[in-house]
């Protein structure tokens, strides 16, 4: 027997929703399908996923759409073999801009903590997944469940060592913190609700990736691809 507390009306706060969601996961419940779980709770479908997509951005919640994401990494798979870098980085720079600029108008006060958060780099072993975890949160914030999936296969056909270029030399301290300084930025147009500075500030962020990338195929002579 569900014992959850049924939230007061379809449009209710996400915050509090989160809390709800939370509460749940906490007490070691399973929670049910959307459509099912919508009902309990008595919310739209539309603020459930953009609750339980933060959960999932937060690492609180695992992917409970394995049939579907399943078929995302199949397509990823297929994907990686017919791309490149430079290809990513790209669709990249068009798209992400764009995300920035949707978090700027949409995310919520805890998203926008999270963004903020997210931006520093608390150990250089854990780089590649604290950018990860950053440019996640931006496109979770977006509100559009769409382009966080989309976002998602994309950065997973990045990572596929098929295409992904190692560096012939150890990632600069300097890089790293000027990394930081750039996510700073984003998080800090992103919280002040300003969408034209979030995606500048995205687009001159992924402008230095690709000059990264660029470098790192350049002293690649012998492919682009780790192997």
């Amino acid at each position: 027997m569900n014992t959850a507390v049924r939230l007061p009306g379809k449009e209710v706060d996400l915050d509090r929703l989160v809390e709800a969601l939370r509460e749940r996961i906490a007490d070691g419940q399973k929670l049910p399908a959307e459509r099912t779980l919508g009902e309990q709770l008595n919310v739209n479908r539309h603020t459930l996923r953009k609750a339980l997509l933060q959960l999932r951005a937060s690492g609180e919640l695992a992917n409970s759409a394995p049939r579907r994401h399943a078929a995302l990494t199949r397509g990823g798979a297929a994907l990686a073999r017919d791309t490149n870098p430079l290809e990513v980085i790209e669709l990249r720079l068009a798209l992400e801009p764009i995300l920035a600029r949707l978090a700027a108008l949409r995310a919520t006060p805890l998203e926008i903590a999270r963004i903020e958060k997210a931006a520093t780099t608390l150990a250089e072993s854990e780089s590649s997944a604290a950018d990860l975890t950053f440019h996640r949160l931006i496109a979770t914030a977006t509100g559009n469940t769409l382009a966080a999936d989309l976002y998602s296969l994309l950065r997973q056909i990045g990572a596929d060592s098929r295409i992904h270029v190692q560096s012939a030399r150890p990632r600069p301290a300097a890089r790293l913190r000027q990394r930081d300084s750039e996510h700073h930025l984003i998080a800090a147009a992103i919280a002040a609700r300003d969408p034209d500075g979030a995606e500048k500030a995205m687009r001159a962020h992924l402008h230095m990736v690709q000059c990264q990338i660029l470098d790192r195929i350049s002293l690649n002579p012998s492919g682009t691809a780790e192997e």
